[in-house]
């Protein structure tokens, strides 16, 4: 297959030719952040720039303006959840994005210590 000048490579039964990790680099371990596909990303109002030139990264900022999971991420990305953790923690790493861990699972329903953050997060709103 043969592919122009600005045309992507596409295989219309298998996707894009493009292995998802060329994507990260080869990386296959992110960046020390422990992601969970819960973790809860978003873009803050004082985020730097992006610096970096691939369009996942651009693609996961405008993505991330409200706050998703990373399971989110990846599937509006259409990527490995691997590979989208990857991504996102190269993002958490230039102080892109913030992102919070989901609750602990010893944590009770009625927690009161997991209550005290709900109710400060909602009187941020």
């Amino acid at each position: 297959m043969s592919a122009g000048p600005g045309q992507q490579w596409f295989d219309d039964a298998a996707g894009p030719l493009v292995r998802p990790y060329a994507r990260t680099g080869g990386r296959t371990m992110g960046a020390g952040h422990d992601l969970d596909m819960l973790t809860v990303v978003v873009v803050p109002n004082a985020a730097p720039p992006l610096r970096r030139a691939e369009p996942e990264y651009t693609e996961i900022v405008r993505l991330c303006r409200l706050p998703l999971t990373v399971a989110e991420v990846s599937a509006a990305l259409r990527l490995p959840l691997a590979v989208t953790k990857i991504l996102v923690g190269d993002l958490i790493s230039d102080n892109i994005l913030k992102f919070r861990a989901p609750a602990s699972p010893e944590a009770a329903p009625g927690d009161l210590n997991i209550l005290r953050a709900v109710l400060d997060g909602i009187r941020k709103l």
